[in-house]
């Protein structure tokens, strides 16, 4: 089972709370006319969209593969992952405009209804979070969803500042400030999630894996005397997998080196899911390729 079908549960709980608050949030951030309310009303939007593309993303990758999809649907939860990042830019920069457009023209905005729903919002969204937390440290795809809702109960706190300032202060600029601080902090972290989605869909190899250290290790096997065409990439959260040619002398037990190079992948490189081609040091030809 893949990463996110393991937290389908914790996401379903997630999405049920993420709808009732949105309906409230929009009904009151549209009557009080505050900036911070509706920006936070946005992030909850992509909140839900992302929830239910990552539940959808689970329920694909679950599903056994056809024939011509010899990988299944795994890398459908990195393609819903990818848009929710793009949500999000699309949300931040909305915000971005309309919070500079409030600040030339500041609307009046009634605290109370602001500070009470952000308040309110800012629970659910831990709420929310609590339930994700686990399965963001497995699946990317879960992890887009979870960041989205932290992103949101920033979104809730900055809300309760901007209600708590207008109803000790009166000063109009707290919305559209709030909402500039809003979308300062969510580009960087949704740069960071799309940047992760995109070097997965490229077939980079993973962050961190020293691919020089790992074909000398595959070449220091007893009886292996050259490795080539060695490739590794993530296939989805916390699925890595590899192949490479490895060739041996002749009179070399080829199970054995299979054995081997496998058992190293999995200690040394975490990296279960290994494919090796084992050929005799006669061969000739393996490594040509018109590309």
């Amino acid at each position: 089972m893949s990463a996110t079908g393991r937290h389908v549960r914790p996401l379903v709980l997630a999405l049920a709370i993420t709808v009732a608050f949105l309906v409230v949030e929009v009904t009151v951030s549209i009557l009080s006319g505050s900036l911070a309310l509706l920006s936070d009303a946005g992030h909850m939007l992509t909140d839900v969209i992302g929830l239910v593309m990552a539940l959808a993303a689970a329920r694909l990758a679950t599903r056994s593969g056809a024939a011509h999809r010899t990988f299944g649907l795994y890398r459908v939860e990195v393609l819903a992952a990818l848009a929710n990042a793009l949500l999000l830019f699309g949300v931040a920069g909305y915000v971005l405009v309309e919070a500079i457009h409030r600040l030339d023209d500041p609307t009046d905005v009634d605290g109370t209804p602001v500070l009470v729903v952000a308040v309110l919002g800012l629970l659910a969204n831990l709420a929310a979070a609590g339930l994700l937390r686990r399965g963001a440290e497995e699946s990317l795809n879960v992890r887009g969803a979870y960041l989205e809702v932290l992103a949101d109960a920033l979104g809730s706190l900055g809300a309760i500042v901007a209600g708590v300032v207008l109803l000790t202060t009166g000063w109009p600029y707290v919305d559209p400030i709030v909402g500039l601080a809003i979308a300062a902090f969510v580009v960087p972290r949704t740069w960071s999630l799309a940047g992760q989605a995109i070097r997965i869909l490229v077939q980079a190899a993973p962050p961190g894996l020293d691919l020089d250290a790992l074909t000398a290790e595959l070449d220091g096997i007893s009886g292996v005397v050259d490795v080539h065409d060695v490739h590794v990439w993530t296939l989805t959260s916390d699925m890595e997998v590899a192949t490479a040619h490895l060739m041996i002398e002749g009179a070399v037990d080829a199970h054995r080196v299979l054995d081997r190079a496998r058992e190293l992948l999995a200690r040394d490189f975490g990296i279960e899911h290994g494919t090796f081609q084992v050929e005799p040091d006669t061969h000739e030809g393996c490594q040509e390729h018109g590309w």
